[in-house]
């Protein structure tokens, strides 16, 4: 059996190349409470914090369209609650956290994958 070697990808027609570590368009697992803070990422140039449990992450290479999938997963101690994407734009996604009540909170673990193509 062969073995092919790769440090990067890029799928016909996209401009960027992916890192083969990270192939998710663009991932990011930060800190949301108190001063945000990105732990590790692929393909994300910055956070914003619009608020309590209101983030915006941005791509340092944009999706081809504003119509890719994102995962979300956080956790803040034994707390159960939800989180969800909203205003998907090619270059950004805006990222909130909330409680079971439905309340937004701020989280010490978010994590988020996008999935799709880059421009």
């Amino acid at each position: 059996m062969s073995t092919i070697v790769i440090s990067n990808i890029k799928a016909t027609g996209e401009t960027a190349s992916r890192a083969v570590s990270g192939v998710a368009a663009a991932w990011v697992n930060f800190n949301g409470t108190g001063t945000i803070a990105t732990r590790d990422s692929n393909n994300v140039s910055s956070l914003t914090d619009n608020g309590t449990g209101d983030y915006t992450i941005s791509f340092s290479n944009s999706m081809g369209n504003a119509n890719y999938s994102t995962v979300a997963a956080a956790a803040f101690n034994a707390w159960a609650g939800s989180d969800y994407t909203s205003g998907t734009l090619a270059g950004s996604v805006d990222v909130y956290s909330q409680t079971g009540t439905h309340t937004r909170a701020d989280r010490d673990i978010l994590n988020f994958a996008i999935h799709g193509d880059l421009a």
